[in-house]
């Protein structure tokens, strides 16, 4: 009897109270629909990944028989007419890029904004091809042979004999070369200043500068700082791209297509612009937004063909940072009681 009885709680036991057995389908049913949530986010995730692909075939595309049509603009055209036709689409093309930046893998916008910047260059160089001869061409010629390139040495700041005006323009990828018409180059503690006239859908070079305020006044086509220390650089919107390299301890106000930043440090940025920021070997970078103000702003703006209503300021691509769930290091955002600044 006694055996019995021990079977039979030994049944009971293994059957289990009726509450652990009332639970048993709750959690079947639980992982159940775990199963099925998971199974959906896949899902979801193949049909984002599919149209982020088609996305991206569709600008490469459009970006590809684009720029095969602007490129042949550039090469046979032989009136300015022709060139601002070019000019035009190539406004387009960086219209493009900017509504695909979200989609876009890094490598691909890189490889895009270089070609643009690629174009531009050549842009430039035509123009500055087509554009009338000056009258005592000869004189003119001599002049630049023996000095280059020119851009100014700044206000009162003659240039010692021997010593060029400027160094010969820094290569660089997708660089602008010889295209840059104005600027200051191997100043040290001025107030530098350029205005609308001066600038105007000009290509600008400053290069050179130590503990210098720049001040330009209206709408450049580029605008290139280089190897500069200590500077404060004020800047009306650009049309198209700005570049930065190696500088230090700077202060920018710019308002641009694109920019990009190399091989610069501590370095704080007030920045307008309706694509990505790109930084590239850098540390201590910090950005604002854009601020600056002078008369006759309003009008550069409209000008330029920037959107003033959409600032990209604080979404910038690292190019030496490659985790995507981490914030790189190299730059970040300037906090507020930080960014107020008499400019003047």
């Amino acid at each position: 009897m006694e055996s019995a009885g021990c079977s039979a709680a030994a049944a009971n036991g293994a059957m289990g109270s009726p509450r652990d057995r009332s639970m048993v389908p709750e959690r079947l049913q639980r992982r159940e629909q775990e199963r099925q949530l998971e199974v959906e986010r896949r899902k979801q995730k193949r049909q984002n990944q599919e149209v982020e692909e088609e996305k991206s075939d569709f600008f490469a595309a459009a970006f590809s028989r684009e720029q095969a049509a602007v490129g042949e603009l550039l090469k046979s055209g032989e009136s300015m007419e022709q060139l601002e036709e070019a000019a035009a689409r190539l406004q387009g093309l960086q219209k493009l890029l900017n509504d695909s930046v979200l989609f876009l893998a890094a490598y691909d916008l890189r490889q895009a904004q270089e070609a643009l910047t690629r174009l531009q260059a050549i842009l430039a160089e035509r123009r500055q091809e087509l554009q009338p001869k000056k009258r005592f061409a000869f004189k003119t010629r001599r002049k630049d042979a023996a000095s280059g390139t020119r851009v100014d040495a700044g206000p009162g700041a003659p240039a010692a004999e021997g010593v060029p005006t400027s160094p010969p323009p820094l290569k660089e990828e997708g660089g602008i070369g010889s295209s840059f018409v104005c600027g200051f180059s191997n100043v040290e503690s001025q107030v530098l200043e350029k205005r609308a006239e001066e600038l105007h859908q000009r290509d600008v070079l400053l290069t050179h500068l130590s503990k210098c305020t720049i001040k330009l006044y209206g709408n450049p086509n580029t605008l290139r700082l280089a190897k500069a220390r200590s500077c404060t650089l004020l800047c009306g919107p650009v049309s198209t791209s700005v570049f930065l390299e190696d500088c230090s301890d700077c202060v920018l106000a710019v308002a641009c297509q694109q920019l990009r930043v190399h091989t610069t440090r501590d370095t704080r940025i007030f920045l307008q612009v309706t694509s990505r920021a790109i930084v590239e070997d850098c540390s201590g970078i910090q950005f604002a937004p854009y601020t600056w103000s002078y008369p006759g702003i309003d009008k550069d703006f409209e000008g330029s063909g920037l959107d003033r209503s959409r600032n990209n300021w604080n979404d910038v691509d690292d190019f030496n940072w490659l985790a995507r769930d981490m914030a790189s290091p190299n730059w970040s955002i300037l906090p507020e009681e930080e960014r107020i600044i008499q400019w003047d």
